[in-house]
C-alpha cells in the first residue's frame, strides 16, 4: 500500500526541501497544545524502527504479549524503571536525579540508554524527549503500571487514555518525590496498580492494532483532502516512485523491514465508521475528570509527605 502527496511549490526552509517543510508542518508525530497547525500522524516506528532492531508493530505486539507472560506481576522488581538518552532534553537529565544514591532512594532504577538490556521492572517511567517519544507505546503495553511524567505533546492515540486507569501521573517540577510516592502507593495497592498495567497495555494492543492504526489514517487524509482548495497534479518532470523501487535501492535489516511491513493486498473489511465529534459539554466532562484524577493524586502525594514529616 501506497500514496502520494503533492504539494504546491514552496520556498526552501534552510537544507529541507520546500515539499518536505510542508509535509514537516502539516503531518506530524505529535501534537502539543499551543500549536494548532500540525495533524498528528503516526510515527515511522510502526513500520519497524531499524536503528534498535525493532520489527513492525504487529509483530511486536506479539512479542510484547508473550514477555508479559514471561514473569507474573506480582514477582516483578517493585521499583520504577527508565533507560534512554538524558542528552536530548534536560528534564530527562533532571530525571536522573533521581536514581539511588547512599543518602537517598526514591524507589527509582535509572540508566543511560543501553538497547542490549532488557528489563522485568515492576513500574515503567515515560518521559519526554525534545518532543514526545516513540518509546511511549512500548512502555504501555509492558503490563506494569506506567509513571507518565507531566507530557506537553500528545501523539495520536494518548489523548484517549485516563490517568489512575492507563497510567499514574507524575508532577515534571517535582519528578523525584513524586516518583517515589508513587511506587509506595503502588507496593501497598497491588490489585490496583496491576488493574492499570493491565488496562494500558489492553488499550494498546486491542485499540492501536495496526487495522486501526490504517484506519485512522484513512479517515484523516480523507478528511484532510476535503480542505483542500486546489486541485493536485503532478509537477513536471517528477519522478514516479512505487514500493519496489524504495525497497530495492535499500539492504539488510532496514529492507527486510519494507518487506514485513509491505500491505500484501485490501482488507477484507471496510474501515471503520468513525464516531461524531464530541460535544462541548462531553468534552469538557472528559477534561474535567482527567483533571481531578490528576489533583486526586496531587493530594494524595501531598498528604504523604505531610505525615512523614510529622513523623
Amino acid at each position: 500500500m501506497g500514496f502520494v502527496t503533492v504539494a504546491k511549490k514552496v520556498p526552501r526552509e534552510g537544507a529541507r526541501s520546500g515539499f518536505h517543510a510542508l509535509i514537516h508542518k502539516v503531518l506530524h508525530s505529535c501534537w502539543r497544545n499551543d500549536i494548532i497547525d500540525d495533524i498528528v500522524f503516526p510515527d515511522w516506528s510502526f513500520w519497524g524502527w531499524a536503528e534498535i532492531n525493532m520489527e513492525p508493530w504487529d509483530l511486536v505486539l506479539k512479542d510484547l504479549d508473550k514477555g508479559n507472560k514471561r514473569t507474573e506481576w506480582i514477582d516483578r522488581e517493585p521499583y520504577a524503571y527508565w533507560k534512554g538518552n538524558p542528552w536530548v532534553a534536560g528534564h530527562r537529565q533532571d530525571l536522573l536525579k533521581c536514581n539511588a544514591s547512599e543518602t537517598q532512594d526514591w524507589n527509582a532504577r535509572l540508566y543511560m540508554q543501553d538497547w542490549d538490556r532488557e528489563s522485568k521492572e515492576g513500574f515503567k517511567i515515560y518521559i519526554e524527549g525534545s518532543a514526545w517519544s516513540v518509546s511511549e507505546k512500548y512502555i504501555l503495553a509492558c503490563d506494569s503500571m506506567t509513571l507518565m511524567v507531566t507530557p506537553h505533546y500528545y501523539d495520536f492515540f494518548t489523548r484517549g487514555m485516563m490517568p489512575l486507569h492507563h497510567y499514574w501521573p507524575i508532577k515534571m517540577d517535582d519528578k523525584c518525590k513524586s516518583i517515589k510516592f508513587a511506587v509506595e502507593w503502588g507496593n501497598n495497592h497491588e490489585e490496583k496498580v496491576q488493574q492499570i498495567g493491565k488496562a494500558a497495555s489492553r488499550f494498546i494492543q486491542e485499540d492501536i492494532k495496526m487495522d486501526n492504526v490504517y484506519d485512522y489514517m484513512f479517515h484523516l487524509l480523507t478528511a484532510y483532502s476535503k480542505l483542500m482548495k486546489y486541485k493536485p497534479t503532478v509537477p513536471e518532470n517528477a519522478t514516479e516512485l512505487c514500493s519496489e523501487t524504495m525497497a530495492c535501492t535499500s539492504e539488510g535489516f532496514v529492507r527486510q523491514l519494507m518487506d514485513q511491513s509491505t500491505v500484501k493486498g485490501p482488507a477484507n473489511v471496510s474501515p471503520c465508521i468513525m464516531q461524531p465529534p464530541y460535544d462541548t459539554q462531553t468534552l469538557n466532562s472528559i477534561l474535567d475528570q482527567k483533571a481531578n484524577s490528576i489533583k486526586q493524586v496531587e493530594k494524595w502525594e501531598k498528604d504523604y509527605f505531610e505525615q512523614i514529616s510529622q513523623k
